[in-house]
């Protein structure tokens, strides 16, 4: 895997960092292949109870497309058009190669997911900050959808969260008029589920996630879906969603944990099965 993006998992959790500081954590071709391994290798792996997508650096948490390797491709791929080889152009495919696989795996992790924002969040660096469950974000951070202000239309999955998180008005502003949005304006926006200082932030989202970690996996895994059910199903089939996933919570040994638990006013610990 490249370095630069590291991958680690310790005691149930995953941490994913992004690891180019001195680009910002632009994603170039070898970062997004890292990125989008690292993370479904997470998804999938049965001894990982949450995972933690951090950057590395002061600056930015990710600007998106490394533009600078963009265009070279885009040189590249005038250069194929004019030969006539009839071969896809390069810098389209990393949106069905590269940002779909990433923002799937994130989004559809059967565990809950933890982005530690530190700095810059734009255009599909927003979009993997947005694809994540929960956003712990400095004080310092700043977000900006950045996509018409290089004509393109949003990817990483940002037409499908961004609305959810604060409507499709306040989606349409924040992309056809692209801006910094503030770490505050962010969290009164929702994109930010929790704010805390800078210097407090990795101690704080990695907290957040190891309590994650040692949490009902299959509880949260089932919260996950029915929320993400709920948004395109009418409330009939949502309740019959409810009621699946709650019969299936209800037989998992952390339930049964958590109920014994509760009667003895103990804390529970939970084996996430």
């Amino acid at each position: 895997m490249a370095d630069t993006v590291l991958h680690e998992v310790s005691d149930g959790l995953a941490t994913i960092t992004l690891n180019r500081p001195e680009a910002m954590n632009a994603l170039d071709i070898a970062t997004k292949v890292a990125l989008r391994d690292a993370v479904s290798s997470a998804a999938a792996d049965p001894a990982v109870r949450a995972i933690l997508l951090t950057a590395a650096g002061e600056r930015a948490f990710c600007v998106g497309q490394d533009l600078k390797e963009h265009i070279g491709l885009l040189a590249a791929d005038r250069e194929a058009a004019a030969a006539g080889d009839g071969a896809e152009a390069q810098t389209m495919r990393t949106v069905r190669e590269h940002y779909n696989p990433i923002v799937r795996a994130l989004a559809d992790a059967p565990k809950p997911v933890v982005a530690a924002v530190n700095g810059v969040a734009a255009g599909a660096g927003l979009g993997i900050a947005l694809a994540a469950d929960y956003r712990v974000v400095a004080d310092t951070a700043a977000f900006t959808t950045s996509f018409a202000n290089v004509a393109l239309t949003a990817d990483s999955g940002v037409s499908w969260t961004l609305p959810r998180i604060v409507g499709p008005g306040r989606a349409a502003d924040l992309l056809l008029f692209p801006r910094s949005i503030t770490a505050q304006e962010a969290y009164d926006l929702g994109i930010a589920s929790r704010l805390v200082p800078a210097a407090e932030l990795r101690a704080e989202a990695e907290k957040t996630a190891r309590a994650l970690a040692a949490g009902p996996t299959v509880a949260y895994a089932a919260l996950k879906e029915s929320v993400a059910y709920g948004l395109s199903h009418s409330l009939a089939e949502t309740l019959a969603k409810e009621d699946e996933l709650q019969t299936l919570a209800g037989r998992t040994e952390d339930h049964t944990i958590a109920v014994e638990a509760f009667v003895k006013k103990e804390k529970p610990k939970y084996l996430g099965r």
